[in-house]
């Protein structure tokens, strides 16, 4: 008898290599493929050590929990999604990794009139943007992310997206330039700097 494929959602590195996540069954969130969530991590190397790291469209909180695991300093989640919400925190709670984290219930497509509600104490290292796919959110979050000034001067924004979505090469009012493009299927890691 055949074997069916491994699909449950793990940490792929760090302190909780192999741990197996809770999702929540039946619900839309597209957590990031291993090897997509492997492949982004090599990227970053060792700028995800000590990170300030803030997990958009958090969904099931992968993204994030991997850069605890990963040796981020602190990372906050945010999703507009109650039942998201409630699975990050019970996702933390079986890795051990609440006091390393903050998790916001929060749409940030309202930051752009409303402001941002709560208080972040330093601007972040790493941004990854994981909205709904084909819902053309890239543009606005990037602009969220430039209006409050949440990305330090020597930070990343990753975006991830479907393929079909064009992205700007300049974003923010130009405040953000496109330095890297990775193609996994439908999937597109798009990288955002600061355009000094």
């Amino acid at each position: 008898m055949k074997k069916k494929p491994d699909r449950s959602v793990r940490i792929v590195g760090g302190k909780r290599k192999g741990k197996k996540l809770r999702s929540i069954p039946g619900h839309t969130t597209r957590p990031l493929m291993r090897r997509v969530k492997q492949s982004l991590f090599d990227m970053f190397g060792k700028k995800v050590e000590n990170s300030y790291f803030l997990d958009l469209f958090a969904g099931m909180g992968s993204v994030g929990i991997e850069a605890i695991s990963r040796g981020a300093e602190k990372v906050v989640f945010v999703d507009r999604d109650p039942a998201c919400v409630k699975i990050i925190n019970t996702n933390l709670g079986l890795c051990v990794f609440k006091e390393k984290a903050e998790v916001v219930r929060g749409d940030i497509l309202l930051w752009i009139d409303k402001g941002i509600s709560f208080y972040f104490r330093r601007k972040f290292d790493l941004i990854f943007i994981g909205p709904p796919f084909k819902l053309n959110l890239t543009t606005i979050s990037l602009e969220v992310v430039r209006k409050h000034e949440l990305l330090d001067e020597k930070g990343w924004i990753i975006c991830q997206h479907h393929i079909g979505e064009k992205v700007p090469e300049k974003a923010g009012e130009e405040t953000f330039k496109l330095f890297r493009q990775e193609k996994y299927g439908k999937t597109m890691l798009s990288f955002y700097e600061h355009d000094k």
